[in-house]
């Protein structure tokens, strides 16, 4: 994993796809395990990000830190900037998506709906197309909320499934170990120096990413 910041009490990396943020019943490969064997550090999850995305994760080193991020995040005061490939072009080449989400825990899938139904929790983004190939189209999104797939499932609800992502309906799997979503950019307010922190992910070692960010 790729160190992007690291301070006394912040690590930011590089999550690869495939590798989940923490360890589950099923796979005790994680961020958190692999940076407590290979890097000794005790650290704790701040925020999420899809074992499948790739991108930046902040990490903390204390709780009492994690808990100065995790209200960062939920006061909006992170900026969080995605990039996504996808098959089929949006209708608007920019825009912003409102849907209600409605999380199955069984499936572990998210369904967008229209107008709210019940449990169902309010996801809105921003999105613009910046690149395009003669197959696919690149978009940058900008999250409003911090919801369960949300990217994946709004994505998806308007017809433009991320490349690779088959559980929400596009049609095969990327031959490499994840899809073509990525945490591109995080900007925050430093909870111990008040410092302004831009962290910029670059994208996986990959052919279409490598086309597609080439002047983006």
């Amino acid at each position: 994993m790729d160190i992007l910041f690291e301070d006394n009490e912040l690590i930011i990396i590089n999550k690869p796809g495939g590798l989940p943020a923490q360890s589950s019943k099923k796979n005790d490969d994680s961020v958190l395990s692999t940076l407590a064997t290979q890097e000794n550090r005790q650290v704790y999850i701040t925020h999420r990000l899809d074992q499948r995305a790739t991108g930046a994760i902040i990490l903390a080193k204390s709780k009492e830190v994690q808990a100065a991020i995790n209200e960062l995040f939920k006061s909006g005061k992170v900026l969080k900037k995605y990039w996504a490939v996808v098959k089929n072009k949006p209708e608007q080449k920019k825009g912003t998506l409102i849907h209600y989400l409605l999380k199955n825990g069984k499936t572990n899938r998210s369904k967008a709906y229209v107008k709210e139904v019940a449990h169902s929790k309010k996801a809105e983004l921003d999105y613009q197309l910046i690149k395009q190939s003669d197959h696919y189209y690149l978009l940058e999104i900008i999250l409003k909320t911090g919801r369960h797939h949300q990217i994946r499932s709004q994505l998806a609800a308007i017809g433009s499934p991320v490349k690779g992502d088959i559980k929400y309906g596009f049609k095969r799997t990327n031959s490499s170990n994840f899809i073509h979503l990525h945490a591109r950019m995080l900007e925050l307010i430093h909870p111990i120096s008040n410092e302004k922190i831009t962290i910029i992910a670059p994208t996986p070692e990959d052919s279409l990413w490598e086309f597609m960010t080439s002047a983006s």
